[in-house]
């Protein structure tokens, strides 16, 4: 059975730019082949299960022609896959969508075309430049600064100076000097603003405003990298005014987060709302242990425990889907008191209409333990559902200071996990990482296996609690720790790190 394309554009790189439609695409995808350009975030949403093609393409540096790339999409929907082509920007504009469509045609593979953010708005917007403003223009023009090697422009500089309107170049780095001179052979104001936006809704945006006549003097002097577009008009001149990305208190800050994926995204959000980029890079997995018999038996007599102890909300989450499995609702926890390590455990419990009777006031194994022997009793009975390889501190302290029956069950493994996509190692090499942030010793840990051979002084890490730092410092990192273990109390510590920092 034939399969299906979806030509997604994938936005500028922010992953906020990304559509609900283009991640749900994305989600779903079997296949999907994709460009250089497409940001680390969004790639960071396809399936692990998908096959990858990287087909690499940027100026003059193509990994696979494009008709290459037409054949294999193609090829892929022939074996009855899920097929996303996943293009920077948008699939229409200047991504040469239109030539992958003629062949998909051709053979009768069904498709859609979902439309992406183009940099051609997006970028000078988050540069504090609109493309049309009433007091100084009235027409945006979108052109491809992009010419085949040994020829000469097919741009007619003419008729876009007497437009009068605000000039987008795309893919034009290259060539700008050939762009601006274009223009003013063509009769523009020499004085006339205008732009170099590079890494446009990145940690790496900057942008260099000049005129027509000094523009490529002027990024000459800077330096200029790629991607960047050129924006030429009055519009230009609004840029300083208007900025609002900079004023952001983590704007221009890189941030690494591990958690585990289903566990990311509220960490994700706290940074990027205050202006970072995130690169999501899971450094464990967390997977449920295929056999939970002794969690069923535990269940099965769960009114003969006096306390039920979670140390994770991953903890939580699988007792719970275990209950319900076996068709066990609320009422059987009857008088069992809860207790838990944190906050965050506390509330993925609350999410289920319970509250625990015992938090301790730091949030870690061994003040749990303190605690919960000071409140039970000799003798009480304790299950413990948690990770496989759990902190033993917990169990000692209250078999030592209580004479309690502790069940101590694994309910789920630690796997560590790397990126296919992304090269940990070379992002800290690079120093393209501000900071990197740990909410636990195994993903510390997940993250050294992903990365072996890095020279762990490069690696700012802020830390969740001691034992998270005891990992981290072990390994050489620089390490800090937030005042609470919570996600609001490491956002805090990456923000006044990086305000010491600028």
């Amino acid at each position: 059975m034939t399969g299906k394309v979806w030509l997604v554009g994938a936005g500028p790189s922010d992953p906020g730019l990304f559509t609900r439609k283009g991640e749900q695409i994305l989600k779903q995808a079997e296949v999907v082949v994709y460009d250089a350009l497409v940001g680390q975030s969004i790639l960071n949403i396809i399936p692990e299960d998908a096959k990858m093609i990287n087909v690499g393409k940027r100026s003059c540096k193509h990994i696979m022609k494009q008709e290459q790339i037409n054949q294999v999409l193609v090829d892929e929907a022939k074996k009855g896959q899920r097929v996303v082509r996943l293009k920077g920007g948008d699939p229409f504009l200047f991504g040469r969508g239109g030539e992958e469509l003629e062949l998909l045609v051709k053979e009768g593979i069904p498709y859609e075309v979902v439309p992406g953010v183009t940099s051609a708005l997006s970028v000078p917007a988050y540069n504090g430049i609109p493309v049309t403003h009433r007091d100084y223009c009235s027409s945006l023009h979108i052109i491809t600064g992009h010419k085949r090697q040994g020829e000469s422009y097919n741009i007619d500089f003419e008729a876009l100076v007497k437009t009068k309107g605000t000039l987008v170049f795309l893919m034009g780095v290259s060539a700008l000097g050939d762009i601006c001179q274009g223009l003013l052979q063509a009769g523009m104001d020499p004085d006339m603003p205008a732009a170099l936006l590079i890494k446009g809704t990145t940690a790496a945006q900057r942008r260099i405003v000049a005129t027509v006549s000094t523009l490529k003097e002027e990024v000459e002097r800077r330096g200029a990298e790629t991607p960047a577009i050129i924006v030429v008009g009055k519009v230009c001149s609004l840029a300083e005014e208007f900025e609002w990305y900079e004023k952001l208190p983590l704007a221009g800050k890189k941030i690494l987060v591990t958690r585990p994926k289903e566990l990311i995204s509220e960490m994700s959000q706290k940074l990027r709302s205050a202006g970072a980029e995130v690169l999501e890079l899971p450094a464990i997995r967390i997977v449920p242990c295929e056999d939970q018999s002794r969690l069923v038996k535990a269940l099965e007599q769960i009114e003969t425990y006096q306390w039920l102890v979670f140390t994770s909300p991953t903890g939580v989450r699988i007792f719970f889907k275990e209950m319900e499995k076996q068709h066990k609702d609320i009422r059987k926890l009857g008088q069992v008191r809860l207790a838990v390590i944190g906050s965050g455990t506390a509330k993925e419990l609350e999410k289920r209409g319970l509250y625990p009777d015992l938090v301790p006031e730091e949030f870690y194994g061994e003040a749990l333990g303190k605690a919960l022997a000071e409140k039970c009793n000799d003798g009480d009975h304790i299950l413990i559902p948690r990770a496989s390889i759990g902190n033993q501190e917990l169990v000692q302290i209250l078999t030592e200071k209580r004479k309690a029956t502790i069940d101590d069950i694994p309910t789920y493994d630690t796997i560590y996990a790397g990126s296919a996509l992304i090269n940990e190692k070379q992002e800290f090499e690079n120093g393209s990482i501000d900071y990197a942030v740990f909410t636990s010793a195994s993903t510390v840990k997940g993250f050294a296996e992903a990365t072996k051979g890095l020279d762990y002084t490069k690696v700012h890490a802020v830390c969740i609690g001691r034992q998270t730092k005891a990992a981290a410092d072990a390994l050489g990192m620089r390490t800090e720790m937030s005042e609470k273990a919570t996600m609001d109390s490491v956002v805090e510590k990456v923000a006044e790190l990086c305000q010491k920092q600028d």
